[in-house]
């Protein structure tokens, strides 16, 4: 009786060994009994490269010439001219001719006064800044075709990692009709 129950044992071990699967590639959906997994041979695996656009937002800057006008009150110019120009034009004359020389200074010292009140331009220039975007385009791998063998069959399949050699693979049965 002990030569038939080794046989037994040694089946019974043999069978759990092939139905056993690792703890974390247990099926997390139990309901589906019609799968089961496997391990299939990578023939090859060839990376996908995709093309990444990102805008970039940048400041450019450059100098830009400015004109700044810093002078007085031109009325008050002409002003202060006109008096100035009287006065002097009062002390040259005589009589009659007095009042012409008044005149005539008062008019001249009013365009000098005038013309010396508007004040200076001055040349500087001023840093200008606005914001530019640039776009910049990066190659980089999205994912891998990976064709494989499985008892015997060859399968292609995109995935978002390299596998390696080996893949493990879900075979689901199902009726065909």
């Amino acid at each position: 009786m002990t030569k038939l129950w080794l046989p037994a044992l040694a089946l019974a071990l043999m069978a759990g060994s092939v139905c056993a699967q690792d703890v974390r590639y247990a099926n997390s959906n139990n309901s589906d009994d019609n799968a089961h997994y496997g391990w299939a041979d990578v023939l090859r695996a060839d990376p996908v490269q995709g093309v990444t656009r990102t805008e970039v937002p940048r400041q450019e800057c450059y100098d830009q010439p400015v004109v700044r006008h810093e002078g007085g009150n031109s009325t008050a110019g002409t002003v202060l001219g006109a008096v100035i120009g009287g006065v002097l034009g009062n002390t040259v004359g005589k009589g009659d001719g007095r009042r012409a020389a008044t005149v005539v200074g008062a008019v001249a010292g009013g365009a000098v006064g005038n013309r010396a009140s508007r004040g200076q331009d001055y040349e500087s220039t001023q840093t200008q800044c606005r914001e530019v975007s640039s776009v910049s385009e990066q190659r980089r791998i999205i994912g891998y075709d990976v064709e494989y063998r499985y008892r015997g069959e060859v399968y292609t399949s995109r995935l978002s990692y390299d596998p390696g050699e080996r893949l493990r693979v879900r075979v689901r049965v199902d009726p065909a009709d």
